[in-house]
């Protein structure tokens, strides 16, 4: 009996046992350890910078339209047409200015003929002044009457060059030679005075116009040194920045740059490639690294760096100084020699194990030999021919 209390104690024990065992957590698993592809730190050139697509136009591009308001009767120029100065663009309806000038002219008669009749009643009552007939006074209230008239015919002169001018304004000219670039306005419509009717890009020097981001606004400057290339060809010119926009476009929120060309210009309205030239920056000795390889790190940007004796990565911080294409400039943190992860630097800690990757390639086929996809084909023809023996 005392033995067989003893055997149950005995499992008690080891039953009491699993179960603490059971109940007890697991160790937690091993960090893996991830193989990480390498680069090697080293300093290379800052070739390329931020391209812009700009567009030709012409310095000086007038808005024309007429000094006074009436209906369009007549177009004379199409889009694209090649105009000189005071050749005849557009004109309005002419009859009510032409009207108003005959009012004028008519007034300028009447004027002329009250001045004509003041002045001759002068003279006569000065004659009879001569003779003692009568006073002073009645002379100078015919000389008053004179001047009089002569202001009146003064003003209605003025008012009939006023308007003639009226009338020749309903004929719109061109003020100086150029290209037609736009219609604003067809015949029938009645325009205000000075809406605008044709746009003419007037002869003369040519401008590039792109426009920057804010954020790269500050890296343009009057007088830089611009490479302008062709869109459709291979064809290159040179120039320069002559204005920045002083303030934003409200829509796309850009700086508008007008780069003056040197020499002979693309044709009008070409699209074309601009590239700032940063003499700063460009052909400089820098250190470059894909951008997979940076990790935000606080405030910051950060890499991993391989240390070899260890076979571990720790991290390491770094300052970006901007893009050159598809890689990322460093400005400090990083020495030419040092080995940098590449790839995957979002899975990794501090002190982790790694493994270089070593990339795997398929065993070269011997010659003559046949390929996989040839035998699975020719399995069956072989196994019908075997059968057939």
């Amino acid at each position: 009996m005392q033995q067989s209390l003893s055997y149950v104690r005995a499992g008690g024990l080891v039953l009491a046992a699993l179960l603490l065992a059971a109940c007890g957590k697991a160790p937690p698993p091993e960090e893996p350890v991830r193989a990480v592809k390498l680069v090697t730190v080293g300093e290379g050139r800052y070739e390329s910078g931020h391209e812009y697509a700009g567009e030709v136009r012409a310095r000086v591009e007038s808005r024309l339209g007429f000094r006074v308001a009436g209906k369009i009767v007549r177009r004379a120029v199409e889009a694209g047409q090649r105009v000189q100065a005071g050749q005849l663009l557009a004109q309005l309806d002419a009859r009510d200015y032409q009207l108003a000038a005959d009012a004028a002219r008519a007034q300028v008669s009447s004027a002329t003929t009250q001045r004509d009749l003041a002045a001759a009643d002068l003279r006569r009552y000065q004659s009879l002044r001569d003779q003692g007939f009568i006073s002073g006074a009645e002379i100078e209230r015919r000389s008053a009457t004179l001047k009089a008239a002569q202001a009146t015919l003064d003003q209605a002169r003025a008012q009939l060059s006023s308007q003639g001018n009226q009338a020749g304004y309903t004929q719109l000219l061109a003020d100086a030679g150029g290209v037609v670039t736009g219609v604003d306005a067809e015949v029938g419509q009645v325009v205000a005075a000075g809406t605008p009717v044709v746009r003419i890009a007037q002869d003369g020097p040519r401008d590039v116009v792109f426009a920057v981001p804010e954020d790269r606004v500050a890296a343009i400057r009057v007088g830089q040194a611009v490479g302008v290339r062709a869109w459709a060809s291979d064809a290159q010119w040179s120039g320069s920045v002559r204005e920045v926009a002083a303030s934003a476009d409200p829509v796309t929120r850009t700086y508008a740059v007008k780069v003056a060309l040197a020499g002979a210009a693309p044709p009008l309205g070409a699209t074309v490639t601009v590239e700032p030239q940063h003499s700063g920056a460009q052909g400089q000795p820098v250190i470059k690294l894909p951008t997979s390889a940076l990790w935000q790190q606080g405030q910051g940007s950060a890499v991993w760096v391989y240390e070899a004796a260890s076979g571990t990565v720790r991290a390491q911080a770094v300052q970006v100084a901007g893009a050159d294409g598809n890689e990322v400039v460093i400005a400090a943190g990083l020495t030419p020699g040092m080995r940098v992860v590449a790839t995957g630097a979002h899975v990794l800690a501090p002190g982790q194990k790694v493994t270089v990757y070593q990339p795997t390639t398929a065993p070269a086929r011997a010659p003559g030999a046949p390929s996989a996809i040839h035998n699975a084909a020719s399995a069956p023809t072989a196994a019908a021919a075997a059968a057939s023996r």
